[in-house]
């Protein structure tokens, strides 16, 4: 449906109407598309009507109150003709400069990127936060916790409610409990404002240096020793903890490996590793776990939370298999990892944060 509404905006110029009377077949371009939108919503149609600009959104909302009746061969031929700008189409563009810039993603510089997004948040059609809202909570933490309580609140309430929550829960308790108070007190903000106090915080991240690291320090060592060898993963966390504690004890947090897996997966989505994992080395990494502290823990979790039949199955294989070579093993758990990691970037799980398991 969403390729339906695009000839819309060809078809329905700014511009005032100039009659309310709709003599048969002088309908003007803003009266057709009126009488497709009726028609289409009549349908039971789901138009993506607010990816209009506003005032577009306005004018055809006024434009379809001044309406009355049109007569059914008007109809047919408004329709007809909507239906021939859908076949003429050829080639359709995103419209607006963030869907040019979401289709040339990796084609252009992030400098360029970056300019034209500061263009594009001066327009006053331009809403800021569908950019803001789109950002990760990592980028939007920085800003909250410079803000006054105020600004703070009327973005996290502009923000989706799972993002907000996240965001809530890193801010220290004293500025969590004045940002939730003063988020009471947004009832009477107009659109106007919370427009400006939008592009103003957007001003604000477009104003900040790049990074040349899409993720921080924390982040890339513990992704690293993720999937390094064990060992190599303790002697190096051991030389991080002499250097500097406070990091290796963050790093510790961000670090998610195969013993991880009772206390930071859900079990509901156990069974969704065995979509990714092949079955071999599936067994290989439980058949290797059995009988190891913390590993063992991880491969009976696994085998609760799946099917009792697939759970069976692997048991078998696991007692034919016999001993598993460290490197192959190591491998096999390393790929139930990278499955959870996996399903955690698409969105498809979420892992539970150490405090609280």
């Amino acid at each position: 449906m969403t390729q339906d509404i695009v000839p819309l905006a060809r078809i329905f110029p700014d511009r005032r109407a100039v009659s309310t009377v709709l003599p048969k077949r002088a309908l003007t371009p803003r009266q057709k598309a009126a009488v497709i939108v009726r028609y289409l919503l009549t349908e039971g149609s789901s138009l993506p009507l607010a990816s209009l600009p506003e005032h577009m959104q306005a004018a055809l909302a006024e434009q379809m109150g001044k309406m009355r009746l049109i007569d059914r061969t008007t109809l047919d031929e408004v329709v007809a003709e909507f239906l021939s700008e859908l076949e003429s189409v050829g080639l359709a563009f995103p419209g607006g400069i963030e869907g040019a810039l979401s289709m040339m993603d990796g084609h252009i510089s992030q400098s360029a990127a970056s300019r034209l997004r500061r263009m594009a948040s001066a327009s006053s059609k331009i809403d800021p936060w569908e950019r803001i809202t789109a950002l990760p909570p990592d980028r939007l933490m920085p800003i909250l916790l410079d803000e006054a309580v105020e600004v703070g609140a009327v973005m996290l309430s502009k923000l989706p409610v799972t993002k907000a929550a996240d965001l809530l829960g890193r801010l220290p308790g004293e500025k969590a409990r004045r940002v939730a108070y003063a988020m009471s007190m947004t009832g009477g903000v107009d659109p106007e404002t919370v427009r400006r106090i939008g592009a103003a915080l957007l001003a604000e991240l477009d104003n900040q240096p790049q990074r040349a690291f899409d993720q921080g320090p924390v982040e890339r060592v513990g992704a690293i020793l993720n999937v390094s060898a064990s060992l190599t993963r303790d002697d190096v966390l051991q030389g991080l903890d002499a250097e500097d504690a406070a990091f290796a004890a963050e790093v510790r947090r961000a670090i998610f490996t195969f013993v991880h897996i009772p206390a930071r997966l859900n079990p509901r989505d156990a069974p969704k590793i065995t979509r990714l994992v092949e079955q071999p080395q599936l067994v290989s990494a439980l058949a290797n776990a059995m009988g190891k502290p913390g590993l063992e823990e991880a491969a009976e979790f696994i085998l609760a939370n799946i099917s009792q039949r697939l759970a069976q199955g692997l048991r078998e294989e696991m007692d034919q298999r016999g001993k598993v070579k460290e490197k192959d093993a190591e491998e096999a758990m390393t790929a139930i990892v990278a499955a959870i990691r996996s399903l955690q970037a698409s969105g498809e799980i979420s892992l539970l944060q150490p405090e609280e398991a």
